[in-house]
């Protein structure tokens, strides 16, 4: 059984620190690496966190430890032979190092072994690779995210008494082929286990595509209808697609509905009053560290691990749980290298000025 170290939630600060001290000595390694080429290489774009936070917080943390080396980036857009291609073509310009984000875990273990065949260091990003491990792993820790949007969920319809007698949940779960995915979805499980609710249905979409998940939920309310009194959604994304569904079937007040990753439109949405919550992991925090674990390892070092998963030494960062309670104080007012995660501006505008109000959020 795999177990993860229990962490209490990372203040933004304190995450930022551990990850600028996941190697001892990394300032040291950075004077002994010049001129690498490394790749980053990303899933997709069903999440636009990897245009806005990982890649450019990666970026910018390769610059200040190596500000010759070059960096190459790519997205897959979701396509895992795409990604092989991509793979391929860093590996033929010279890439010493590797970070991945896989398509598909599976398939990603004859990217590492090709890699690592020829003395590349590949440190797997997010999302795991089970069945051959990388040189380092590093990510939030999914299936505590999982956990802990499940009971927030669970702990809700308790506080607004809905009784669990001839009602459910629905479960919207992340990609198969996304090995993280699997393990967010591990959390839920164990989250709604002691809470007394049903799971009505649940369902894994491929791509982590919104409009499939929006397509089966539309076929859950129809067949389920006024008993589901809840949806866990893995990500903001499926989590939107969920909310569509309900609002095309006229379903007002639409339930409560989880989701993850703090998107704009995950957290519009909160403020709206349509979803329930989503999990803030400023992925400029994870891709930083991911750019430590490449120094160090290109440095000749070995970078500190706090646990092993798959087989591979593993860094996991523990993110926070928002909802309206304190959506401000997590995403306004709190700072990742000095700037909001988002601001008024981008979060309140047009309609969701209103609800931005009602959060002490001036728009």
């Amino acid at each position: 059984m795999i177990r993860y170290s229990k962490a209490s939630t990372l203040k933004t600060q304190a995450a930022a620190a551990l990850a600028l001290s996941l190697i001892g000595g990394a300032g040291a390694s950075a004077a002994t690496v010049s001129n690498a080429t490394v790749a980053f290489l990303m899933p997709d774009q069903s999440s636009t966190r990897y245009e806005e936070h990982d890649h450019p917080g990666f970026v910018a943390q390769m610059q200040k430890l190596c500000p010759t080396c070059k960096v190459l980036y790519q997205n897959a857009d979701g396509d895992a032979s795409r990604q092989q291609q991509q793979f391929n073509s860093v590996v033929s310009q010279g890439a010493k190092a590797i970070v991945l984000d896989p398509v598909d875990s599976a398939a990603a273990a004859s990217l590492v072994k090709q890699a690592q065949s020829r003395g590349i260091k590949v440190i797997a990003y997010d999302r795991p690779i089970p069945s051959t491990p990388a040189d380092y792993y590093v990510s939030f820790n999914n299936e505590e995210i999982g956990r802990s949007i499940a009971k927030s969920l669970v702990d809700h319809l308790k506080a607004t008494k809905v009784s669990p007698t001839d009602v459910g949940v629905l479960e919207i779960n992340g990609s198969p082929t996304d090995a993280a995915a699997g393990l967010i979805k591990k959390g839920v499980h164990e989250g709604l286990a002691a809470g007394g609710y049903a799971t009505l249905a649940e369902y894994d979409t491929p791509e982590w595509a919104p409009p499939k998940a929006q397509q089966w939920a539309s076929g859950q309310i129809s067949r389920f209808n006024k008993k589901i009194v809840g949806v866990v959604a893995a990500n903001d994304g499926t989590a939107g697609g969920a909310i569509a569904a309900f609002k095309a079937a006229g379903v007002n007040p639409v339930p409560p509905v989880t989701g993850n990753d703090a998107t704009i439109a995950g957290l519009q949405l909160i403020i709206a009053g349509d979803q329930y919550n989503t999990i803030s992991k400023p992925s400029e925090i994870v891709a930083a560290a991911a750019a430590d674990v490449v120094i160090g390892l290109l440095g000749g070092e070995a970078p500190k691990a706090d646990t092993t998963l798959f087989g591979t030494p593993t860094r996991l960062f523990t993110p926070a749980l928002v909802t309206t309670a304190n959506l401000k104080s997590e995403i306004i007012d709190k700072k990742v290298n000095g700037k909001a995660i988002e601001t008024p501006a981008v979060l309140c505008s047009g309609r969701y000025a209103e609800g931005c109000k009602k959060l002490g959020i001036a728009p």
